[in-house]
């Protein structure tokens, strides 16, 4: 691919503005782009999604919030935690916009609302057997690297 090309969202190439695009997939003989890598300010983000999802009463607290709407006295119950430190949890997880909350009379009601949040829930714990020991691996497609040429 010329330095100069531009490879679109849709998968085109231009390697100039007055030319007319063409496929980057296998069939023009291009390889497909690489994924952009993670800025710094993305890593940083993640990886203090990840502290904060690293202690067990905020995880919990998350994965039950991913199913259901509950006030602060009964994610207390559901986790066995007190409600003060629940509150102090969900304080957190509500600063990194992890959890919502919304006013139901003089209760709050807190929730997890955010696709990007369920799915990462979800995927954990399908990744995680009930043991602690992970779970075998579905049937899935091997990694991109190691994938077969298409065609």
């Amino acid at each position: 691919m010329p330095p100069n090309a531009v490879v679109r969202k849709n998968r085109e190439v231009m390697s100039d503005p007055g030319e007319p695009p063409r496929s980057a997939g296998p069939s023009s003989g291009h390889q497909p782009a690489a994924p952009t890598p993670p800025t710094a300010p993305q890593l940083k983000a993640a990886a203090d999604t990840f502290d904060l999802l690293s202690a067990p009463t905020r995880l919990h607290l998350v994965w039950l919030l991913a199913r259901h709407e509950y006030d602060v006295g009964t994610l207390a119950e559901h986790t066995g935690a007190t409600v003060a430190a629940v509150s102090q949890h969900l304080a957190k997880l509500r600063l990194a916009s992890l959890v919502t909350a919304r006013r139901d009379g003089r209760r709050q009601i807190y929730a997890v609302e955010d696709p990007h949040v369920l799915t990462l829930i979800e995927q954990i714990f399908e990744h995680i057997a009930p043991d602690g020991s992970l779970a075998p691996d579905p049937p899935t497609p091997t990694h991109p690297s190691r994938r077969p040429p298409a065609g």
